[in-house]
């Protein structure tokens, strides 16, 4: 079973920031009004990648039988997951101005990183616990 979790982790891991640079080149593109983050080849990349990084954390969540509720950072970091998506979908795609694409895009990097640092620290306040008294 460890070795089907250290393959299941290095996997996800290896996707988590395939699909972080795959975002950030998508949402600069569309910022600098370029066509290309929104053609069919660069959407279906990233929906791919997101399917396969998706599979690979639910088949650690089942290998280990983890469950959000009783792992309360898997459960904020699935929160963040959808938070994350929305506010990607407005960076690259539905916002209207500019303006509010950037503003989007930055929440969404910012989700994005935070999101990351709760897997890290398997805590729901990420690397912030720190900043918080006992917690």
């Amino acid at each position: 079973m460890l070795s089907y979790y250290l393959t299941l982790k290095l996997l996800h891991l290896s996707l988590v920031i395939i699909s972080g640079t795959l975002f950030v080149l998508r949402g600069a593109g569309v910022l600098a009004a370029q066509d290309w983050p929104m053609r069919p080849v660069a959407r279906r990349a990233s929906v791919a990648i997101d399917t396969l990084l998706l599979s690979a954390g639910v088949t650690m969540w089942v290998l280990l039988s983890w469950h959000p509720v009783q792992h309360p950072w898997l459960g904020t970091k699935l929160l963040l997951l959808l938070l994350y998506i929305v506010l990607g979908s407005l960076a690259l795609k539905r916002a209207r101005r500019p303006g509010q694409r950037a503003v989007f895009f930055v929440a969404a990097l910012a989700v994005y990183g935070f999101m990351a640092s709760v897997a890290v620290a398997h805590h729901p306040l990420g690397l912030l616990r720190g900043l918080v008294g006992g917690a």
